[in-house]
Order: C-alpha cells, then structure tokens, then sequence
C-alpha cells in the first residue's frame, strides 16, 4: 500500500516511525518529485538503516543510502511514480530503536 501523508496545516508529506528489529520497513511513500525530501534517522541504535526505492509498484525494491549512525539528509526523487521506504533489512539489526522520518 502506497501512503502519502499530509500535515494539513503546511501541506508537508511527513512519515515518521520507530525501527527496533529486522526485516522492518515503513510503508511505501510516493514524493512529489518536482521537490527533493528530507531524510531523519535518530536515537540510540546499532545496525544499518537503508533507503530504498521501487520503480515497479513495489515489486522489486533497490538499495539507495545506508546509514550506520544517526543522519540528517536531502534526497532528489528525479521521476515520478517512484517509492520510497526506510528501514532495516533482514541481517542489519542489532540493538535499540532507529526512529526514522521521511518528509517533504
């Protein structure tokens, strides 16, 4: 399922969660992709959080960015019809809670 979330009172698109075991994932984001988003990985954690993105409906998910220590970043999504998540894949856990957010 493809999730676009809007805080009504800026028009952003914000997803935020906590990550705390493997082979876990946010929902699917889709951005504007006229406008690059924002990319927040924080608190205490050990592992690798990666961002990936599907070109596919969500068929085939393909590595972007990992990260093995709290990050602030700026993506570019250059095309349209593209997905996003973020989390931790199956063998890239090992303690604590990654809280991830992805905003535009």
């Amino acid at each position: 399922m493809t999730v676009r979330i809007r805080d009504n009172s800026s028009g952003k698109l914000v997803t935020s969660f906590n990550v705390a075991a493997q082979n876990t994932f946010c929902e699917d984001a889709e951005f504007d992709y006229l406008r690059p988003f924002n990319l927040s990985v924080s608190g205490t954690w050990a592992g690798t959080v990666t961002l990936q993105r599907s070109f596919n409906n969500g068929s085939t998910w393909l590595d972007v960015y990992s990260v093995t220590a709290n990050v602030e970043t700026v993506v570019d999504s250059p095309e349209t019809g593209v997905l996003w998540r973020l989390g931790i894949k199956t063998g890239n856990y090992t303690s604590g809670t990654a809280v991830c957010r992805l905003s535009q």
